[in-house]
């Protein structure tokens, strides 16, 4: 009886996309024991059977040189082969280097099948594999899959009861090689076939010259794109319907209550110009749902959908290949890229992500430049709505203040930590259009998601700010830091406030300094501040929960140098 089914094989060769195929949406990822390495499962109903299916970390064979491959293995040899089944994914596009994987479990006694994935691809590069010829060869069952597109899936849940321990003495590496050369060339067959301009791409994309002009193209048009969709959502949906549906309801529905009166203050805030302003009157019915749904949610759904396009095409891999020389220089490689851009969208994901680096130096040094360094989507829409309106110019330049400080406080922790980053190891897989039914669905869990977790924090919030204004509880903060707002910062003693909500959420905290009349330099300074200061507090509980107390301690230091640093250092150097 099947008990666990195991998925392995080198990286990239869309193992993940078939455990998704496999195992749906109820996923439970954790780390294995003792280590950073993050295993997959979830579970594949069979006939009446309910089976676990486990994702294991990629590796290139049963002879582990990373941590996560020695994980695989631990985990492959500590489990009952009786009660197993293990699929091998292969990249059909590259037969010959993923067979040893295959072969050396074959060797070992594993009741293993082959999963040919990616022949969608080997199609149009001209590579045909003769699947028959291979499974009499290698004598266990072998499937052509797509995972993309689901075909071959279910061909292969059907075949699970076939796969058993097939009869193959132990060869030596050199006859492993050797074996594998005859299978190749004895079920592979090459058409010659001229490059696709999709291919000529590919190769430009990771050139130095021509890949650093894609990626500034890429980039460039993804910023235009994301704030394109974005504004359009606000000026065509969210704007209209607060202003001509919600505002009118909302002043009918709060008509009996006294102006002055706690419930009214709580609920929809302040009046401007006798009047509700969706951005400044800080409400409960006001402010946090026109700031999450109004403002925010519009460049949420656009980044993410822009971010996943670039994950489907498959651009993210060049990307990292592109950046790996500069990041080396802050102590970083290049996959390092992918924690970085999800850390634009939100940076617990982003810090999440770093567990994929190989070395607790890495992590901390990519935590904290993403805490400190990089915004997320609802600061990014707050910083766009607060300083868009006095042109591109001051936009650009908390952009580019950021980007400063994450290459000198890069610079810095690379010669401070101790410690190691090891080399550089991604393959890059081929460009591949998206299916729109994938892409919206990974939008929707992302944007779901985003709601889940923002929604509540933000009512609350903002619940919690009022009640604090109203009994003037935030006085006593105010006084005792005002040498350092008003005297270093420039500001006025009352933006303490949006820093310390700051905590809480940033997009409020970004909102809460539109009422104070501050001008356009104060309005840079005190977004720029609350941008690389304390991150929420839901990053805060990540760094502590990945790295440590002792780790967030220390980043939490570095952290309040540089806002200390920078805050100074723009009010004193901008001359308006």
């Amino acid at each position: 009886m099947i008990k666990k089914i195991y998925l392995i094989g080198n990286p990239n060769v869309g193992k993940s996309v078939v455990f998704s195929r496999l195992t749906g949406v109820n996923v439970v990822s954790s780390n294995y024991p003792g280590t950073t390495v993050e295993i997959s499962k979830g579970f594949l109903k069979l006939n009446e059977d309910r089976i676990e299916v486990i994702d294991l970390p990629g590796t290139y064979s049963l002879e582990p040189t990373s941590r996560a491959e020695e994980v695989a293995v631990s985990i492959l040899n500590d489990s009952v082969k009786e009660e197993m089944v293990v699929i091998n994914i292969l990249d059909s596009t590259n037969l010959e280097r993923n067979l040893l994987l295959t072969l050396q479990l074959i060797e070992a006694g594993f009741p293993v099948m082959a999963c040919l994935n990616m022949c969608d691809d080997a199609g149009h590069r001209g590579i045909h594999i003769d699947v028959d010829k291979l499974e009499n060869i290698l004598q266990i069952p072998v499937i052509s899959t797509c995972a993309i597109t689901g075909r071959g899936i279910r061909m292969l849940t059907e075949r699970l009861p076939q796969a058993h321990p097939a009869a193959r003495g132990a060869l030596s590496n050199e006859d492993r090689w050797k074996e594998i050369g005859r299978i190749v060339e004895s079920v592979q067959r090459l058409e010659h076939r001229h490059h696709t301009l999709r291919e000529m791409v590919e190769d430009a994309s990771v050139r130095p010259l021509a890949g650093f002009f894609i990626a500034a193209c890429v980039l460039y048009a993804s910023f235009k794109i994301v704030r394109f969709i974005g504004e359009s959502i606000i000026n065509k949906i969210t704007d209209p319907f607060f202003l001509g549906i919600y505002q009118p309801m909302l002043e009918k529905l709060t008509s009996s209550l006294d102006k002055k009166g706690f419930l009214f203050h709580l609920l929809i805030g302040d009046l401007v110009g006798g009047t509700i302003d969706f951005k400044q009157s800080l409400g409960v019915l006001t402010t946090a749902p026109y700031i999450e749904f109004g403002m925010v949610l519009p460049y949420i759904i656009s980044f993410y959908l822009v971010l996943s396009a670039l994950e489907d095409i498959g651009y993210l891999p060049r990307l990292a290949i592109l950046l790996d020389n500069l990041l080396h220089r802050i102590g970083l490689h290049g996959f390092a890229v992918i924690p970085v851009l999800l850390g634009f969208g939100c940076n617990v994901p982003g810090i999440l992500a770093t567990r994929a680096l190989e070395s607790k130096r890495e992590r901390f040094i990519a935590s904290t430049i993403i805490s400190i360094g990089i915004p997320c989507v609802p600061l990014q829409a707050m910083i766009f709505g607060l300083l868009g309106a006095f042109g591109g110019f001051y936009v650009a330049g908390v952009y580019l203040t950021l980007f400063f400080i994450i290459l000198v406080l890069g610079i810095a922790l690379n010669r401070i930590v101790p410690g190691y980053s090891p080399e550089f190891l991604l393959e890059i897989p081929p460009y591949r259009f998206p299916p729109i039914g994938a892409l919206i669905k990974k939008l929707y869990l992302r944007v779901r998601g985003f709601l889940i977790e923002a929604v509540p924090v933000v009512l609350g919030g903002v619940l919690l700010v009022n009640v604090l204004l109203y009994f003037k509880l935030f006085d006593l903060v105010t006084a005792i830091s005002a040498p350092v707002i008003q005297g270093l910062f420039g500001l006025p003693k009352e933006a303490v406030v949006a820093l310390v909500i700051g905590f809480i959420r940033k997009d409020v905290a970004v909102g809460m300094l539109m009422p104070l009349g501050l001008s356009v330099k104060q309005l840079f300074i005190g977004t720029t501040l609350l941008a690389i200061s304390f991150p929420c507090i839901a990053t805060f509980i990540v760094i502590w929960k990945e790295l440590g107390l002792k780790d967030l301690a220390k980043s939490t230091f570095i952290m309040m140098i540089i806002s200390l640093i920078v805050g100074t250092a723009l009010n004193f150097l901008i001359l308006r």
